[in-house]
């Protein structure tokens, strides 16, 4: 392999870059933005300004803007560059390229002509919102923002009713009282819920409650900033104690009493308790027997 600018190797990096806090940047980033022989970012003038709070110099190399609108002109001078065999650094507005962002094309498109691909990783909305909402993160599903016009996001919405996970949105403020109560709608109002807003900023909020209680917060009301809308899975369709009896008993044969509650209650997405108090009697009918 061979090595250029500062021992960085040819190649696309993925450069995570902070979401508010100008520190949440890792070493790893800026010594891959320090030496990338070409830099390229969703948004140039929040890049150059991150260079300069970290004391990063440009000198004369290329920014290069590379968005949604002219990716497909952009693209192809990028993959050049890669062709060269010179290394190129992307960065998206904020947060980690690929979440919500229009690095796909760039990854795919040089993942197939050959050229190595890797990431330096850091912040991400998504993550840091799942890290102080209190809402179960064994399980989530990320889907962007959903849909502006309004039937079209119930409908999206309503696709992820039986989605056994936490749901994790990106939403603009203009559009958050809209979309919570059609997710009252499409999901049921007493879901738990959290809107995460600002993160790691001067003004961080994160409000708790059900998805009812939340909508009627911010009816009428738009907030400011960056805003992350978190929403736990709902209650699951009521299981037959014969099911619940047949998969704590295969549990059993192989895991303690404590251990078959905790996969049985997981995964049928029920309250962990009863089927604690039933793996107990079943454990011990099951050694009255003798088994």
């Amino acid at each position: 392999m061979n090595w250029q600018r500062g021992g960085l190797a040819p190649g696309l990096y993925m450069v995570a870059v902070p979401i508010g806090n100008a520190r949440d940047i890792t070493l790893r980033a800026l010594d891959i933005l320090r030496d990338a022989e070409i830099l390229a970012a969703e948004d140039t003038r929040s890049l150059r300004r991150l260079l300069e709070i970290h004391g990063v110099a440009l000198g004369d190399r290329p920014c290069l803007a590379y968005h949604d609108h002219n990716g497909e002109r952009m693209r192809p001078r990028l993959l050049q560059a890669l062709a060269e065999g010179r290394s190129v650094a992307y960065a998206s507005e904020a947060g980690t390229p690929m979440i919500s962002d229009p690095g796909f094309d760039l990854v795919r498109a040089a993942r197939e002509e050959g050229h190595p691909v890797t990431t330096a990783p850091g912040a991400s909305a998504v993550v840091a919102a799942l890290t102080v909402a209190g809402l179960p993160t064994d399980r989530f599903l990320f889907g962007g923002f959903l849909p502006n016009a309004g039937a079209a996001r119930r409908k999206a919405l309503e696709e992820l009713r039986a989605v056994p996970a936490t749901l994790a949105f990106y939403e603009s403020p203009k559009r958050l009282g809209a979309m919570l109560a059609d997710a009252v709608t499409a999901l049921g109002g007493e879901r738990p819920a959290a809107v995460c807003r600002e993160l790691t900023k001067r003004f961080e909020e994160c409000r708790r409650g059900t998805l009812s209680e939340l909508a009627e917060a911010y009816a009428g009301t738009a907030p400011k900033g960056e805003i992350v809308v978190l929403i736990g899975k709902g209650d699951s369709e009521k299981i037959s104690e014969s099911d619940l009896d047949l998969s704590l008993t295969e549990a059993l044969k192989t895991m303690s009493v404590r251990d078959a509650a905790d996969a049985v209650s997981g995964m049928y997405g029920v309250k962990r308790r009863p089927v604690y108090q039933r793996a107990m009697a079943l454990a011990k009918m099951r050694s009255e027997n003798g088994e």
